[in-house]
């Protein structure tokens, strides 16, 4: 064990812990409050055989707030280094991150079995220092602390849009200050290839740049005209980015994508693929057909790739990506379905599953293990795979109960491309609705597993794809302050009940990202509303992570600044009306203007059933949002609209009384880039008992069609209890659309009743 003492000049001083909540992101597992305090000094003395590139990294990171000086142990101030026996085999693993940091009145005293605890005691002393330099005076306590999983990580795309080495450097210290420790950098896309191969050097000669980029939300379907790259790293810049990490007690983990996203490698070798090509890097985001064939020379091509990558990075695991793989150039592939036959697969998820093995079985060969995103389950999983679950948990329930690793990065909780706030007031992002108590109110281990199989939980990694992100500042905007609560999840110490005193201490960051010039997002501090169910009706619940007494709203749609009312309770919605509220200070406006258009109709808050649930990623609000007075928003994928992938929406409302009506309406999405298909045909039905239903109305495929799926619907006079929406769903996307032979999105909003 390594024991550290830090000491400190003393003066006399009367700061109690308990009066002063530790800002501490991720909290450790144990704080203990101690008797005293001592002083924070102007110099900071430092024995000389510490371990010297961690202590290095403190000096940098503690700055201009002290000055240091190296001493030997010769009384006085000092920091001492002694060895202990090291631990055995059996507790190396669970030890290697452990630590314990002891603030006694004349020195602090912290305790590591290895370099890498030692590296994250001197992560949370930085905190404490930041929080207490002020005052000079740091209350005494001891911490004991250790994370909870081995596997904490975040991803950066640089596919799409490309980051300097100096950006991911930046990005790796982000990871360090908040304890994560694993950076998984996807490197090869469709839109662009990232590393130098020096056997191919094509790649990047070709596979790095593409003409245009498409720009704006996906359904615009514009393009800048702007050529893109060429922009890769080369062997030497990947080798100084893992030395870097490595520094800092961060694995990166490469990801190679296969079989599919590959036509930035097609571009380059277009004899690689199924057809002739040719064959460019994307300019659009999505997924395409065009895919790696499964033949010896593909084989032997990737097998040359991954010694070239492994050679680069030490690694564990390699990501091989294995996510979104059309299958529709297998299906009319000669040479693919004669290996079917000759393997004796049962189809084409077989020869992906076949792929799979085969690169696995290559990279087991030089040592290492594959990961994957949870698509490699298809067909049955590799022997060693790993997987990473990120269209939900199942994927991390399968492998856990088949005895695979997993680590848990669904989308719902974990894609920080996603909004984290009211999307009318941030930046264009992907979709999605993932704001920071979301993330923190995620628990990696799934419910279903019991304790054996939670042992193959390795942990919890948020994705950032930069489709949407043109430069730095819009990364940092995006996983800040995100990260920090994806940090304390994965450290386990994160409690969904006191969310709000975890915001404070998210706030207090603030002054320290301040500091270092980071663009965060301060999306917490604008309002944030929800639709409840009041009075037979609805009402708006608006909130702030300030004081709630600071809102002010308007319900004409005029601007909150003049003639506004100040929030004291839900606001009742009794018609049709726009909501405009912000928060103030002084009198001073401190928060963007948050605007909701409310669309009132005989269903608006009445009560609703789904037979079939959404989406995890696309079911906020569950079943209400269907009935909450909101039209959807198509910037507002996962706050104003319900996602189904494969099921169809069968939807009942009870209207507490026969009600007349004589129009039934609602939306779909048509996003074909993104899976997302009109409905197939809708049918509504009426009751009187909710048991016994007739059919009033069906519509099909090309009247949703020709309406774009903005349904309108005359269905006579009625008068009824009960209103029962059948909405299809397109079922399996047909050959030609991207996604083929995969399960559409079926996108519905309000069900509304005139």
């Amino acid at each position: 064990m390594i024991r550290t003492f830090l000491a400190f000049f003393v003066l006399i001083s009367n700061v109690i812990l308990a009066q002063n909540k530790l800002n501490l992101i991720p909290y450790p597992q144990k704080v203990e409050s101690l008797q005293g305090e001592f002083i924070i000094p102007e110099t900071f003395v430092l024995n000389g055989n510490l371990p010297k590139e961690e202590t290095e990294y403190f000096k940098k990171r503690i700055g201009s707030q002290l000055k240091f000086q190296y001493a030997q142990k010769s009384g006085g101030i000092h920091l001492t280094n002694s060895m202990i026996p090291p631990l055995s085999p059996a507790d190396a693993e669970q030890k290697k991150e452990y630590y314990s940091i002891e603030i006694f009145p004349d020195q602090i005293h912290v305790k590591s079995y290895t370099k890498q605890g030692y590296f994250l005691a001197l992560q949370t002393l930085t905190q404490i220092i930041e929080q207490f330099k002020e005052a000079k005076k740091i209350p005494a306590m001891k911490i004991e602390d250790q994370p909870k999983f081995a596997w904490r990580g975040m991803h950066l795309d640089v596919c799409r849009h490309f980051f300097t080495v100096g950006e991911v450097k930046q990005y790796i210290d982000y990871l360090a200050m908040y304890k994560l420790n694993t950076f998984h950098w996807h490197l090869t896309d469709d839109q662009g290839w990232r590393i130098e191969i020096k056997k191919y050097p094509k790649l990047t000669q070709i596979g790095s740049k593409r003409k245009e980029s498409m720009i704006g939300a996906y359904v615009d379907n514009t393009f800048d005209g702007k050529p893109y790259g060429p922009y890769f790293y080369t062997q030497e810049q990947i080798k100084e980015v893992v030395k870097y990490a490595q520094d800092r007690h961060i694995t990166v983990v490469p990801e190679i994508e296969m079989p599919g996203h590959a036509l930035a490698a097609l571009s380059a070798y277009p004899e690689l693929a199924c057809t002739k090509g040719p064959f460019e890097a994307a300019t659009k985001w999505g997924v395409f057909d065009d895919v790696f064939c499964p033949k010896d020379e593909t084989f032997t091509f990737l097998e040359n790739v991954l010694d070239e990558v492994m050679k680069l990075f030490p690694s564990k695991y390699i990501h091989i990506g294995g996510d979104e793989c059309p299958k529709t150039r297998w299906k009319e592939c000669a040479h693919c379905q004669e290996l079917i036959k000759k393997n004796n697969l049962k189809d084409e998820h077989g020869l992906q599953s076949y792929f799979i093995h085969r690169i696995e079985k290559y990279v087991n060969s030089k040592g290492r293990k594959i990961i994957g995103w949870d698509e490699i389950l298809e067909g049955g999983l590799a022997p060693n795979a790993a997987v990473m679950s990120w269209t939900g948990v199942n994927g991390g329930i399968e492998a856990a109960k088949s005895k695979h690793f997993a680590v848990m990065t669904p989308g719902a909780y974990c894609y920080f491309d996603h909004y984290q706030g009211d999307p009318q007031s941030e930046p264009n992002a992907f979709g999605g609705f993932t704001p920071l108590d979301k993330v923190y109110s995620y628990n990696p281990i799934p419910s279903e597993l019991n304790a054996e199989q939670t042992k193959y939980i390795m942990g919890v990694q948020a994705n950032l794809w930069t489709e949407y992100i043109l430069d730095f500042k819009q990364v940092q905007y995006m996983i800040f302050p995100r990260l920090m609560a994806l940090s304390e999840v994965g450290w386990g110490t994160s409690d969904p009940k006191n969310y709000k005193e975890f915001e404070n201490r998210v706030i207090n960051q603030f002054k320290v990202l301040d500091k270092m010039k980071v663009n965060y997002a301060k999306s917490i501090y604008n309002i944030t509303g929800k639709v409840i169910p009041s009075n037979n009706g609805i009402a708006y619940e608006l909130s702030t992570s300030q004081n709630s007494n600071g809102i002010r709203y308007t319900l004409d749609g005029t601007d909150p600044s003049v003639n506004s009312k100040t929030y004291q309770s839900a606001v009742q919605i009794p018609n049709s009306l726009t909501i405009k509220s912000a928060y103030f200070e002084d009198g001073q406006l401190k928060s963007a203007v948050s605007s909701q258009q409310f669309t009132i109709s005989k269903t608006t808050g009445k009560a609703i059933s789904l037979e079939q649930q959404p989406s995890e990623n696309y079911s906020f609000g569950g079943a209400f949002t269907l009935v909450d007075g909101i039209i959807g928003n198509i910037k507002q994928l996962g706050k104003t609209w319900l996602g189904f992938q494969g099921k169809d929406v069968v939807a009942t409302i009870d209207f507490g009384q026969k009600t007349a009506f004589s129009e039934v309406y609602f939306n779909t999405l048509e996003n074909k880039g993104s899976w997302i298909h009109l409905a197939k045909s809708a049918k509504i039905f009426v009751s009187d008992d909710g048991k016994n239903f007739r059919m009033i109305k069906e519509i099909a495929t090309a009247e949703i069609q020709n309406a774009k799926g903005k349904i309108r619907l005359n269905v006579g006079t009625q008068n009824a209890k009960y209103l029962k929406v059948n909405i299809e769903n397109a079922g399996i996307i047909p050959a030609g659309n991207p996604g083929a032979d995969s399960k559409a999105w079926l996108f519905v909003d309000e069900i509304g009743v005139n």
